[in-house]
């Protein structure tokens, strides 16, 4: 009762501290040269009381949470606590840590320092055992002291996402767990008023990872504060790649600051600090990531309406729906040609893994920029140049890589060309290029070793609430289901992947939905816009919220900058991940692949160890497949970039040797896009792949803020409002070419 009286007080002193010095507006740093001495010592020792307090508010022995030992996984999980000593919402900004059992002695239930409870569940602090040592799964070795971090971001849909449990996912592997929740769109306060604009999102995940990495430093948890990873699906595979791109910019302390977070404080004078105090000494406390694992990443949004619609208009063949939609595309797919090559960007061969030049070697750095020639290049409306030919080599090699993995499948059904499945004999003596044959050509019915409807394999336990996430078959429960959920997406229309684009799934036919619903227009509407009578209207609203975000928020920032990673990548005040990884689904339907290729391309010139994987087949936030994991990558990573690691690999493939029951192909027959050649390998056309993309991943529209409120118009809310236009591509495209889409719009 002692310490939860002393936790009492100490938040009472929070309460008049933090709210006078480290939130408020302080005193500039202008004014402090003609305050006295005597003033000068008082705001330093009231900075200090407001530092002390939110420490000791913060510090797990000082909360004495609740842990609960599970047998089963061997693993104690801690329940939520809230991160932030200042919380705008209290039930979403908490966290919660799995912990391997094989660190913990017990916890320490009366303050002595002994562990004296080693199962059930009890309130105290872990005794950790700092000598014993873990060998995952995958070969690779950890101690308590060492072991990597996992952060789960949510935010599914840029969505708020109530605080849960961290589920013990990866404990046999050696990793700790961290589960977090996060205002987003659609938060509202007591009274109704909208809450939760960007950055709210990402910078509760930023507070929940100070929170973790302080109270390791402070020995109540274990795990090494320099490899946190972050990783997260849809929405929350965006803010998984914003955590690591945006790692300690000074951009979002003033956010973290309001919120009471520990590590990073406002002092009289204007300045930062951001240590925290650790035995009596000042240690920098960081909010960076050392990697990054992000599945179906949506971002950058600033790029996003542009980047789909210049995809979309690489295939020349695709139908739009309506002649406003195919115009407004086109206007886009050019703008987004200017924004490229304004942007200047390069590629090191050799980083890339391409040679882009085809001069024989790959030692060289390539401008890359987009050309047009309608003439010379109409099968693909008149664009090329060595950034499509980048973006046409990662679809390549993601096929390759793809076909070199099919020797991992366990559980396929194989046929032969006259539709007969094949024998067990004929199966266990295919080679490489007889199941890349059959692939190309959909002879084949897929087992649950290659499935990539939804999910993230390893992942199933997500611990960020993925149920809301589209395609996401019911994931990110607490307790490891996955069951339920919608499948809305995610396939070929030769129904090689389940769901299928959202007009060929349960005959999905709603317009754009209001912002409160956040639905998505159906890819086989007609309706231009559903909320607009004109096109003048529609052109105002924008215009209207446009000038409103511009103006700057609380802080004077724009949010729509605030949340573009490629602000932030390599810029001054960041420190880089040493590694990331972006998976997409090669049919994914909510954005453009150029996203997650402008991402790698920024933080390869960053000097990040950057990959990029499009999965064949792989719709809205793909799994793992093929024996493929995250624990894998990470351990693979930590015997790359850490001294005196193990080397890890992935393991051969057993092969397999009987053939799957399935009595007839359903696979996709890729033929009229890729041509394979035992010798040659896999060989497209930039025409080929963005046709591939469009059967796959077709929307209502190319992008997501061209028409009223869609599914992707995420966090930039107002008072009384979840959402607002936020593109100012889209408002510049309308402006300009006014007299063309007036007559275009909702003609039916």
């Amino acid at each position: 009762m002692r310490k939860k009286r002393m936790l009492s007080a100490i938040f009472m002193t929070i309460v008049l501290l933090a709210g006078q010095t480290v939130c408020g507006s302080g005193v500039g740093a202008e004014e402090m040269g003609d305050l006295p001495v005597q003033e000068e010592k008082e705001a330093a020792a009231s900075d200090s009381d407001a530092k002390a307090a939110i420490e000791a508010a913060l510090d797990l022995s000082n909360i004495l949470p609740e842990w609960t030992y599970s047998e089963e996984n061997d693993a104690w999980t801690m329940a939520v606590v809230t991160a932030v000593t200042n919380a705008e919402l209290p039930d979403y900004q908490g966290v919660s840590v799995c912990v391997p059992g094989v660190y913990v002695q017990g916890v320490d239930t009366d303050g002595d320092g002994t562990a004296d409870a080693d199962s059930g569940t009890v309130s105290g602090n872990l005794i950790i055992d700092r000598e014993v040592s873990v060998t995952s799964r995958n070969g690779q070795v950890y101690t308590a002291e060492t072991a990597p971090v996992i952060v789960n971001t949510g935010a599914a849909g840029y969505s708020s996402q109530e605080s849960q449990t961290a589920a013990a996912t990866y404990a046999a592997d050696g990793f700790i767990n961290v589960a977090c929740g996060n205002r987003g769109k659609q938060s509202t306060l007591a009274d109704g008023t909208f809450t939760g604009d960007a950055p709210s999102c990402l910078v509760d995940q930023k507070n929940a990872v100070r929170f973790v990495k302080y109270n390791i430093l402070l020995g109540n948890l274990p795990g090494s504060v320099d490899y946190f990873v972050s990783t997260g699906g849809s929405g929350g595979g965006a803010h998984a790649v914003m955590l690591a791109a945006t790692s300690d910019n000074p951009d979002f302390y003033e956010y973290e600051i309001s919120q009471g977070a520990v590590g990073v404080y406002k002092n009289s004078d204007g300045s930062y600090t951001t240590t925290v105090n650790v035995d009596g000494s000042e240690v920098e406390l960081s909010d960076g990531m050392w990697g990054c694992m992000a599945y179906s990443a949506i971002t950058s949004l600033a790029e996003a309406d542009m980047a789909m619609a210049f995809e979309y208009t690489l295939d020349a063949s695709y139908g739009f729906n309506t002649e406003f939609q195919k115009q407004t595309a086109e206007y886009l797919a050019s703008a987004y040609m200017d924004y490229i090559n304004g942007r200047a960007l390069s590629a090191e061969e050799r980083a890339v893994g391409f040679d882009l030049n085809e001069d024989g070697d790959m030692e060289d750095i390539v401008d890359l920029t987009i050309e047009y020639d309608t003439e010379a290049y109409s099968e693909t409306n008149g664009y090329y140049g060595t950034y499509v030919d980048l973006y046409l080599a990662e679809f390549a090699q993601s096929l390759e890589d793809y076909l070199d993995r099919l020797a991992y499948a366990e559980d396929w059904t194989w046929f032969d060309e006259d539709g007969l499945a094949l024998s067990d004999d004929a199966v266990a003596e295919m080679t490489d290029a007889d199941r890349a044959a059959a692939f190309i050509s959909g002879r084949y019915a897929k087992g649950s070793t290659g499935s990539a409807s939804g999910g993230m394999g390893d992942m199933g336990a997500f611990p960020g609430g993925m149920g809301e996430m589209d395609g996401f078959p019911g994931g990110g429960r607490p307790d490891g289901n996955r069951t339920g959920g919608p499948q809305e997406k995610g396939g070929f229309p030769g129904g090689d992947n389940a769901g299928g684009p959202p007009d060929m799934a349960g005959g999905m036919t709603e317009e754009v939905g209001t912002p409160d619903a956040g639905t998505t227009q159906a890819a086989g509407s007609g309706t231009d816009s559903a909320n607009y009578t004109s096109f003048e209207e529609m052109t105002e609203a924008y215009r209207t919220d446009i000038e409103e975000i511009e103006a700057g928020d609380a802080y004077g920032n724009n949010l729509v900058e605030l949340y573009d990673p490629i602000n932030y990548i390599g810029a001054e005040g960041t420190n880089d991940p040493v590694w990331t990884r972006v998976l997409m689904g090669a049919s994914e339907g909510d954005i453009s692949m150029f996203n997650s290729l402008n991402l790698q391309i920024a933080w390869l010139n960053a000097g990040t160890d950057a990959e990029i994987e499009w999965q064949w087949n792989g719709g809205h936030v793909p799994s793992e497949i093929f024996g493929d994991s995250l624990a894998l990558y990470v351990d693979m990573m930590y015997g790359r970039y850490v001294d005196d690691a193990v080397s890890v690999g992935k393991e051969a493939p057993a092969g397999q040797t009987a053939n799957g029951t399935a009595t007839e192909a359903t696979g996709t027959d890729l033929s009229d896009w890729v041509s394979y050649d035992a010798e040659a390998g896999v060989t497209m056309t930039l025409a080929g792949a963005a046709a591939y993309r469009t059967a796959g991943a077709s929307k209502a529209i190319p992008g997501f803020d061209v028409m009223d409120y869609g599914q992707e118009d995420y966090v930039f809310g107002s008072a009384s409002a979840d959402a607002r236009h936020w593109d100012r591509q889209v408002l510049s495209v309308f402006e300009e070419h006014a007299d063309v889409l007036t007559d275009l719009f909702n003609a039916g």
